[in-house]
């Protein structure tokens, strides 16, 4: 596995190996876990290169986040990365990815609004713009996203359809733990007891799932039943959607296909979720998606 850390060597390099042999992507900020390796797996799988890039962006913490204490497990996480047989890996440092008086940003609007971005305002123009430099660095044939972080996910899906990156934005789904969980670098901040009390975000999923394949179709009952399991473990709610998968609109009615969004925090920690649920079967029943299960 080779390293890179000067952003004009590392994309003279991505420039020449690109005309040779397809090259799959994988952004992180670190902390890897089996989710992002499960990412690193399948570009391995559909490319010749694989590239990943280790980068904890400042653009995407807001003053008052938690930028100086996110996860650094730099060491660890290359170890991991070459084990998986990564070719390429990107990391560099802040002052050389955002050189000098650096002001161009990158905003998609309505994807923005929404959701966390209610929460975080400007977070996703940092997840946009650190997006749009890592592909016209990497230029990757292929790139990959997990959708735990469902709006961070189709909001660069939709950026890459917008601004003609000549690539393709793969959306993966979400790797849990067993006990359901939806791993996330962000877990390693909980306590034991906290971890415990996270998991009445899955749960409350689940209960949606099953109420919806069961025929209930009131909105505002689901959500109240969602509340009323995610208050049981969390410390606050920020929020509880329906959401139209791709444009993120709120839904009026469980019809279709849709995704149900959830933010919240235990102690001091932040955590998302999501579960997707889509058209009716054959056999005229509705299933998710995604399983909200252990793996």
């Amino acid at each position: 596995m080779k390293t890179f850390h000067n952003p004009e060597q590392f994309q003279r390099e991505m420039e020449k190996r690109r005309r040779q042999k397809t090259i799959g992507f994988v952004p992180t900020m670190g902390a890897l876990h089996e989710g992002h390796l499960s990412l690193v797996r399948r570009a391995r799988r559909e490319n010749q290169i694989v590239v990943v890039s280790l980068f904890v962006n400042p653009l995407q913490f807001g003053p008052r986040e938690d930028f100086k204490k996110y996860p650094r497990t730099f060491k660890r996480d290359r170890a991991l990365l070459a084990g998986e047989k990564v070719d390429f890996l990107f990391m560099p440092s802040a002052a050389s990815f955002y050189p000098g008086r650096f002001q161009t940003f990158v905003e998609v609007i309505n994807l923005s609004r929404g959701l966390c971005g209610r929460f975080r305002p400007g977070h996703f123009r940092g997840v946009a713009t650190v997006a749009a430099k890592l592909f016209n660095l990497v230029r990757p044939h292929r790139a990959y996203f997990g959708t735990k972080d469902y709006q961070q996910a189709v909001l660069i899906k939709r950026m890459a359809r917008d601004l003609n990156f000549n690539l393709e934005v793969k959306l993966l789904p979400t790797i849990r733990d067993q006990d359901g969980l939806a791993l996330s670098s962000r877990n390693a901040y909980l306590t034991p007891k906290e971890r415990a009390r996270a998991l009445s975000i899955s749960r409350s999923l689940v209960w949606a799932q099953r109420e919806i394949r069961q025929g209930r179709r009131n909105l505002r009952r689901l959500r109240r039943g969602i509340l009323r399991e995610l208050k049981r473990g969390l410390s606050r709610v920020d929020y509880v959607e329906f959401a139209e998968p791709e444009t993120l609109q709120p839904v009026g009615s469980v019809r279709g296909r849709f995704v149900i969004a959830v933010a919240g925090w235990v102690g001091k920690t932040r955590l998302i979720d999501n579960a997707i649920m889509q058209r009716k079967t054959k056999s005229g029943k509705r299933k998710a998606l995604e399983p909200l299960r252990g793996n």
